[in-house]
């Protein structure tokens, strides 16, 4: 895919509140530490996340997408009027309807012409997302789209070491750790044709996207969305095996990517990847050739957000001036399914 008539003007975050760090989430479990003789500190050693963000108990996901989309419309100068389509994207849901997006609308004053709806693809829901807005911008359709998520990692990680306390077991212990990683915050990234600027801003150049859907079962969240769900919700991860075939996936993304882009030698000049931890990064970027210096990262502080981490990763890399007008910058995401976008950017 490639795009000649999308910018994107700015984007906005919210960082949730409470902090949380890896010495905390293990105080609590210190019983299973000891039954499992496990030295304090592996959590920060194994995943290299030393504390991650939590919501106060009740905050509404809508209110957290509201004041990211606020602040995304006035560092792009932007008003809400301005907006045609706005896409909520999280894995975490108010309800199963509406649509999420549409309490986000209401909080931000659109105009009753936009489209309002949400998606869902795992942690790649941001980048589904600006690919949506993207292809209704190039198409005519509209002039400028917002895409919205907020994440909430406190119920799920709550309820895994509730089940971790419960059970004792090195193998729950192995296929929750990578749910114990888990962060909270608010994104919105705002598309646009360039007219609605003053200045060209940064460019969507286009991207492409690829999946190995054999491997859907690695990571799941569920039981289900039955009424009432036929059971409590758990979060199971094959660590070992998302990070062999996401990294499979992965390589065959980016050597696709790099060719639809016209992308040669040392482009993209940086990266922001998916936040999942030290090993994942480590490993992704030595697999595609990446130095660790063209990389910018949040993980160790804010965690997995999920569909937020990446979006939110960009932000903070553009207002500590990581990233430079006139770089080329590639986004490189991953998710569950296994499902794999990367997409390029003119800074």
């Amino acid at each position: 895919m490639r795009y000649s008539k999308v910018n994107i003007p700015a984007m906005g975050y919210k960082l949730a509140p409470n902090v949380v760090t890896s010495e905390d989430l293990e105080s609590r479990l210190a019983p299973v530490y000891q039954k499992l003789h496990l030295q304090a500190g592996q959590l920060e050693a194994l995943t290299g996340i030393a504390e991650r963000r939590f919501w106060d108990p009740k905050f509404k996901l809508s209110d957290g997408a509201i004041r990211a989309g606020q602040k995304a419309l006035i560092n792009g100068n932007l008003s809400a009027e301005n907006i045609d389509m706005l896409i909520y994207a999280g894995v975490c849901r108010e309800n199963l309807e509406p649509a999420t997006a549409c309490a986000v609308a209401h909080g931000l004053g659109l105009s009753n012409h936009a489209l309002i709806y949400d998606i869902s693809n795992a942690c790649l829901g941001i980048l589904n997302g600006m690919i949506e807005v993207a292809n209704a911008i190039e198409l005519g359709q509209i002039q400028a789209g917002m895409v919205v998520s907020c994440e909430s990692s406190r119920q799920i990680v709550e309820s895994t070491i509730d089940r971790l306390l419960a059970t004792g077991e090195m193998d729950v212990f192995r296929e929750i750790i990578a749910t114990l990683t888990g962060g909270s915050g608010a994104v919105a990234v705002v598309l646009c044709h360039p007219s609605l600027q003053s200045s060209n801003g940064h460019r969507l150049l286009g991207g492409v996207a690829r999946n190995a859907t054999r491997h859907h079962g690695l990571c799941t969240w569920g039981p289900d969305t039955g009424i009432p769900a036929t059971a409590a919700h758990v979060m199971k991860t094959d660590s070992v095996g998302v990070l062999k075939h996401g990294v499979a996936l992965g390589i065959e993304t980016y050597q696709a990517f790099k060719q639809e882009l016209g992308w040669s030698g040392d482009k993209p000049g940086k990266v922001i990847c998916h936040q999942v931890g030290s090993a994942h990064q480590r490993t992704i970027l030595e697999s595609i050739g990446i130095e660790e210096s063209k990389d910018f990262t949040t993980y160790r502080y804010l965690g997995n957000i999920g569909t937020v981490s990446l979006p939110i990763t960009a932000a903070i890399a553009d207002e500590r001036d990581f990233l430079q007008p006139g770089d080329h910058v590639g986004f490189l995401g991953i998710g569950s399914g296994l499902n794999c976008i990367m997409l390029g950017i003119e800074w």
